[in-house]
């Protein structure tokens, strides 16, 4: 545990780290370091689905559509709630949900925020990204984006990653991030005698 991430975890008093942003955005990636770095579990919302319904996430949105993949969202959201010293990675679109924002807003909420260009460079292509299913995939991530932005930008604190940057980077940026944070809870109490 580095010095930052030992000053964090004690910050976060057990609170859980929740990690927003796009498809693409490294959640996972830089989820599995920061909790590495605190001591803390790591979830993936998309995992816990997919082993939970035994389906892949483009299978649910081929039989539930996007609808009942939501709610399937909500209630493993609904579940993950309940922990503590967890780094949760979550969908993309979790967020639309008021039930879910307020669940997560109980823990500390991190907005991983990748220009669109880069987002692009990392999810084109790939089957398992089932929204992106369009005729004109970087104009509907370019349109998700921009339908998310003012939630994702409710966030507790925002880091900015870019395809230059290595996760084990944007992963402390997001703890110093979360530091800021919390900060006022680390300040030391000042006691004044009035004698």
């Amino acid at each position: 545990m580095s010095d930052s991430g030992t000053l964090l975890a004690r910050g976060l008093k057990g609170i859980n780290v929740y990690l927003v942003g796009m498809m693409g955005s490294g959640k996972s990636t830089i989820g599995q370091r920061i909790a590495r770095d605190l001591g803390y579990r790591f979830i993936d919302t998309d995992t816990i689905i997919e082993q939970v319904t035994q389906s892949t996430i483009p299978e649910l949105f081929a039989t539930e559509g996007e609808a009942g993949f939501r709610e399937i969202e909500a209630q493993v959201l609904r579940q993950v709630v309940a922990f503590q010293r967890t780094v949760v990675a979550t969908g993309g679109g979790i967020v639309k949900d008021d039930r879910n924002w307020g669940q997560m807003r109980q823990g500390s909420v991190l907005w991983i925020d990748v220009p669109i260009d880069d987002l692009f460079d990392r999810v084109q292509g790939d089957a398992n990204r089932p929204l992106l299913n369009d005729p004109d995939p970087k104009a509907k991530l370019a349109a998700l984006l921009a339908e998310r932005r003012e939630r994702y930008a409710q966030a507790d604190a925002r880091i900015t990653s870019t395809n230059a940057e290595s996760p084990e980077v944007t992963a402390q940026h997001a703890i110093e991030a979360l530091i800021q944070v919390i900060k006022p809870a680390l300040e030391p109490v000042v006691r004044y005698d009035h004698n």
